[in-house]
């Protein structure tokens, strides 16, 4: 067992276990050496890119899981859906009906990215650390489908359609909900050690319309995983408002944003391991304050276990040497000494 695994599955540790979220990709040059060869979605679709991508960040930096390089939407494109890159995704036929939803196709597992599970095994035998797979839930794959891409402003289209066509939506997220649990079965199958659930646009949604139409399908696709032995992290960004319901989810993880302190989200997420949550803006600046802002976060994560992380993605504007600086500082601190010395003071 390593100590991710170990911190994932519950264990309260003297050293928090680091891994970055968006770590194989954009701020890297060997990444971006790369993608000038192939382009963002043929590589995610290449197993030896993906393999190559993959390993990059784990053979530079000192982290404690590899987490694999795809995109959450790579998975519809054996639905029917028609994607592309420009450079976020962009929608071919958005979905806005009955009848756009019922022509999607719900396929079996093994047609579901099969380069993605030809690079899992390959990356598994050439990482010393485990490997995380992950997927998009189907609140967050909807709002793409529907938006016919990503939004600056809350995917208004998404919450417009949801309450004008609750039927066609629920229609919609229950094949999104399918499709992602044989996509994970089948990382899990390939040989990935864990899963994350990202639900980035989960916080844009009011309480009541998160319960209607995301932690259902969030809860059924971890549930789905339930019997594989791995453990389940799920992830949303701006969800303060939606904590007494990701407390319900069956998730030995919860990855928490930048945006509240650990020790004010732990009190809802009891039994619970929580990953995060520096500010992604940090790595930017100096070193000293990245030292500082660090060694924040994880004494706010004392008090149960806690995987060190990002409250989001990494930035593309921040200087590698910096995510060095980071780790050092992260596998540097010792949280058992930490909360000896906050009870004496």
């Amino acid at each position: 067992m390593s100590l991710f695994l170990d911190v994932a599955l519950g264990k309260d540790t003297a050293r928090a276990p680091v891994w970055i979220m968006r770590q194989a990709g954009r701020y890297l040059p060997e990444y971006r050496a790369i993608k000038e060869r192939y382009g963002f979605f043929e590589m995610c679709r290449n197993p030896e890119a993906v393999t190559e991508v993959t390993l990059q960040p784990v053979r530079r930096f000192d982290l404690d899981a590899a987490i694999l390089f795809s995109d959450i939407m790579v998975p519809l494109a054996a639905m029917g859906v028609d994607i592309d890159f420009a450079p976020g995704p962009v929608i071919a036929h958005p979905i806005r009906s009955a009848a756009d939803v019922a022509r999607l196709r719900v396929p079996d597992q093994e047609e579901i990215a099969p380069f993605v599970a030809a690079a899992i095994p390959m990356v598994r035998e050439a990482a010393h650390v485990p490997l995380i797979g992950f997927a998009g839930a189907p609140l967050t794959l909807a709002a793409y489908l529907v938006e016919s891409g990503g939004s600056g402003d809350g995917f208004p289209a998404l919450r417009s359609w949801l309450h004008q066509q609750p039927t066609a939506a629920h229609a919609l997220l229950g094949k999104l909900t399918e499709v992602t649990i044989r996509y994970l079965r089948m990382q899990v199958s390939a040989g990935a050690n864990a899963i994350q659930l990202f639900d980035s646009w989960a916080g844009v949604h009011p309480s009541a319309l998160y319960a209607r139409f995301g932690r259902p399908y969030a809860a059924r696709v971890l549930a789905g995983l339930g019997d594989l032995s791995v453990p389940r992290i799920y992830f949303g960004t701006n969800t303060h408002h939606l904590l007494e319901q990701l407390a319900t989810l069956p998730a030995e993880v919860i990855g928490v944003d930048w945006r509240a302190p650990l020790s004010a989200v732990r009190p809802a997420l009891p039994a619970r391991t929580l990953q995060g949550n520096l500010d992604p803006t940090v790595l930017t600046a100096d070193p000293d304050l990245i030292t500082e802002l660090a060694h924040d976060v994880l004494r706010h994560g004392i008090g149960g276990p806690h995987i060190f992380n990002l409250g989001h993605g990494i930035r593309p504007d921040v200087p590698p040497d910096h995510v060095s600086h980071l780790i050092e500082a992260v596998r540097s601190f010792d949280r058992r000494q930490a909360a000896t010395h906050r009870e004496t003071r």
